[in-house]
């Protein structure tokens, strides 16, 4: 019965989450466009499964994806796990000794991105827009490798416990530089792939990560040193995005330049 009501508090919640979205629509829709919407039976079942698609999903987080998440950051730097039953702990944590949490990291930020339900709804548009030339899995492979670094990175960032600024700063100018360089059509999509990442698959998983590696290490703070990952897994993508197109448009200027040098020489 306590799931019941658990599924019942949250299908309430979201609902009136949506309600002013719903609202707008069919505002401009009836009162603006002053036109009727085309097969509202199927726009209204659609919309009954999308809430309760979203209902059982958001469920679901809390009930497994959150506490494994914090579950596996707290196991992965027990003190028994790191030092063995019985050593002595030190007051400061060294990082090389939190190569499994890296390697944690690592993987949740990939998977946890290629399962995003965002990424693969502006991959498939981005397909479809640029009539093949942009891959569905190209762009989500890229953008996965790029929070894949980033959440390895902030993770190491906890671990040390240096500023977080130092990162996001240095991270945005390489944005800024990358950003002369790289294909002007992929710019734009580049930095719309750094925000869907931070949805709902990705960022339950991930903060439980940093609260779970800032409540278990010592010296480390939950409220200073728990946020910012999610910093990570949105910038990161960025640079991964771009670096993925300007390979892309190096590696077709490249062969375009060997077809016409071959073909030059076959004449």
């Amino acid at each position: 019965m306590s799931a019941v009501h658990d599924f019942g508090s949250t299908l309430l919640l979201l609902l009136r989450d949506v309600m002013p979205i719903l609202g707008i629509l069919f505002g401009f829709q009836y009162f603006v466009l002053r036109k009727p919407v085309n097969n509202p039976a199927r726009v209204l079942t659609g919309m009954v499964f999308v809430i309760l698609g979203l209902a059982l999903f958001l469920e679901g987080l809390d009930l497994a994806l959150f506490p494994i998440g914090r579950l596996m950051a707290e196991q992965l730097t027990a003190p028994e796990f790191i030092h063995g039953v019985g050593a002595v702990i030190p007051a400061q944590a060294d990082w090389t000794d939190y190569y499994w949490i890296y390697a944690f990291a690592a993987a949740i930020g990939f998977a946890t991105t290629i399962a995003e339900p965002s990424l693969i709804a502006v991959a498939i548009k981005a397909s479809q827009v640029s009539g093949g030339t942009i891959s569905v899995n190209g762009l989500r492979f890229a953008v996965a490798i790029g929070v894949a670094v980033g959440v390895t990175l902030g993770a190491f960032r906890i671990v040390t416990g240096t500023p977080l600024h130092w990162y996001i700063i240095t991270g945005y100018v390489l944005v800024i530089i990358q950003t002369t360089f790289a294909p002007k059509t992929i710019i734009p999509l580049a930095f719309d792939s750094g925000g869907v990442t931070t949805s709902t698959v990705t960022v339950p998983l991930v903060a439980a990560l940093g609260l779970g590696l800032s409540a278990t290490i010592p010296g480390r703070s939950p409220l200073i040193d728990g946020f910012g990952l999610i910093a990570f897994a949105s910038l990161f993508p960025i640079i991964a995005v771009m670096a993925y197109a300007q390979l892309s448009a190096r590696s077709a200027h490249k062969y375009n330049g060997n077809t016409r040098t071959q073909e030059n020489n076959d004449h």
